[in-house]
């Protein structure tokens, strides 16, 4: 099994979430807020996890779906936010979510079936299948941006 690919897609997930919660603002992005602590090596580098974990965070950078001015170390992105592409793609509407949502106001729907809101639900209810579903769907780059 690629664990590595399950946790990529936690990452990347938390990790657009909390620029999504900050949106529009600069933040740093900070690896630790989004796994925990880990301990360096013996030689005192980041652990695999760490690195793996700010490895997917420069990888959304690189395909468009957030921006920095900076590293801080090995630590967290500077000045990090969403780029349109990823915002389009967070406040999209995902068309299963609407089911039982009829007798809701339509803002409650809207946000309720939003690609952001579903990600959110799926890392805290631990749902690791609905979370790789949602991040692909997030990442196919044939899905319109805006709904």
């Amino acid at each position: 099994m690629d664990l590595q690919i399950d946790d990529f897609y936690r990452d990347a997930a938390a990790g657009l979430l909390t620029l999504y919660q900050a949106f529009p603002r600069k933040v740093a992005l900070y690896v630790e807020d989004i796994i925990g602590h880990e301990e360096p090596d013996e030689f005192g580098l980041p652990s695999k996890r760490h690195q793996g974990c700010l490895g997917a965070l420069i990888w959304l950078a690189e395909e468009g779906y957030l921006r920095f001015e900076s590293t801080i170390h090995f630590q967290a992105l500077d000045q990090a936010v969403l780029t349109e592409k990823a915002f389009l793609r967070l406040t999209g509407t995902i068309p299963d979510a609407f089911a039982g949502l009829d007798a809701l106001p339509p803002s409650v729907r809207r946000v309720q079936s939003s690609l952001a809101h579903q990600l959110r639900e799926a890392l805290r209810e631990g749902n690791s299948e609905r979370l790789a579903q949602l991040t692909r769907q997030l990442f196919d780059s044939s899905l319109p941006e805006r709904s």
